[in-house]
């Protein structure tokens, strides 16, 4: 099992509770993956986002960045919003990113986004969300099997590329990349005939209630011939780690609040209420807040449920301290990792 973190970029706020420098974020979420890759945590995921409040707007950036002040850990986009970008920019930044890492630790994980904003600010149509990310992701695939530097594709959705070089290619030939999914039925069966792996992001609710859509993915998978160890689960979640379960709690409860009054504003959400920040922070809920015995615990747990290979927590938002996010990093490395692993072993 591998134990990771993933981070759209948290702006930290001053004492006043006025928000600090988005430029800050970027550079806590950079200071972030070095130390996961120095305390040995195994993946880390730069979601994409362009908000004040949550400002990782290129993944692909940061990951090139990290990726040359990184030995061993496996960055990857969590997620790149495929349906608002240019699929031969994404792919380029990403195999720029391997290229500088040395090859074999840089994935693409493409989503279709649950946030909006990336429509406006690019100037599609909200309309044309369904188009847009099937096309795109057939682009970016057609980039990612080509076996030369030129690459021939048509669609509607942008210019055609006729029989022209798209540099670098990656080191190996290709890049990971995984299909990301907020629980959708139709994107598990499109990653599973893909052949792609998945990546649940999990929010709210129960994770065990996410079992039918793996079984549903790997069926899938199984009818269209794919049987290769492509075919793999991971699993995002809301989580933080701290000495203690209380600790734990009281530290990302204050972010919690600023981030569901922030979307409360957007989507028309009710206040945010204390009594349902602690109904998911306790199994079998989607909050995997605790101490390091509790949360690896859980993992393993959803593990019986959903089999999957990597598991990896957002806490840094609404503003959360960066101390607390570096401690949590390294307790999941040093801590909760040797944990789930003599857990499963004991199965």
């Amino acid at each position: 099992m591998e134990i990771g973190a993933y981070s759209f970029g948290d702006t930290q706020r001053g004492p006043d509770g006025s928000s600090r420098s988005t430029a800050e974020a970027v550079k806590n979420l950079f200071d972030a993956i070095v130390l996961a890759d120095q305390v040995g945590l195994d993946y880390f995921g730069v979601g994409e986002h362009h908000t004040a409040s949550m400002p990782a707007s290129s993944p692909g950036a940061l990951i090139a960045a990290a990726a040359a002040a990184t030995t061993q850990i496996t960055l990857g986009s969590a997620a790149s919003i495929i349906g608002t970008d240019d699929p031969v920019r994404v792919f380029q930044q990403f195999a720029t990113a391997d290229a500088i890492s040395g090859g074999g630790r840089i994935e693409i994980t493409a989503g279709r986004g649950s946030s909006v904003e990336t429509f406006p600010l690019f100037g599609f149509d909200l309309n044309d969300y369904d188009e847009l990310y099937a096309q795109k992701l057939d682009l970016l695939l057609t980039l990612n099997n080509s076996r030369t530097e030129n690459v021939t594709w048509s669609g509607t959705v942008r210019p055609p590329i006729p029989n022209l070089a798209v540099v670098p290619r990656p080191v190996s030939g290709s890049l990971p990349i995984w299909i990301a999914t907020g629980g959708s039925a139709p994107s598990s069966v499109r990653a599973g005939r893909l052949g792609l792996p998945i990546s649940y992001g999990i929010i709210g609710g129960q994770p065990h209630r996410f079992a039918p859509l793996a079984n549903l993915y790997r069926q899938s998978a199984q009818q269209a011939g794919h049987t290769d160890n492509n075919i793999k689960v991971s699993v995002a979640t809301f989580g933080l780690v701290a000495p203690t379960k209380q600790e734990a709690i009281d530290r990302l409860y204050p972010g919690w609040v600023n981030l569901n009054l922030e979307m409360g504003k957007l989507r028309g959400w009710p206040a945010p209420q204390r009594r349902d920040f602690l109904a998911q922070v306790d199994a079998p809920n989607a909050y995997f807040v605790g101490d390091p015995d509790d949360v690896a615990e859980r993992i393993v747990d959803l593990h019986r449920h959903l089999g999957h290979m990597r598991h990896f927590l957002q806490g840094d938002h609404g503003g959360l301290p960066q101390e607390h996010l570096l401690e949590s990093i390294g307790l999941l490395a040093t801590e909760v990792k040797p944990r789930v692993a003599r857990l499963l072993a004991a199965k």
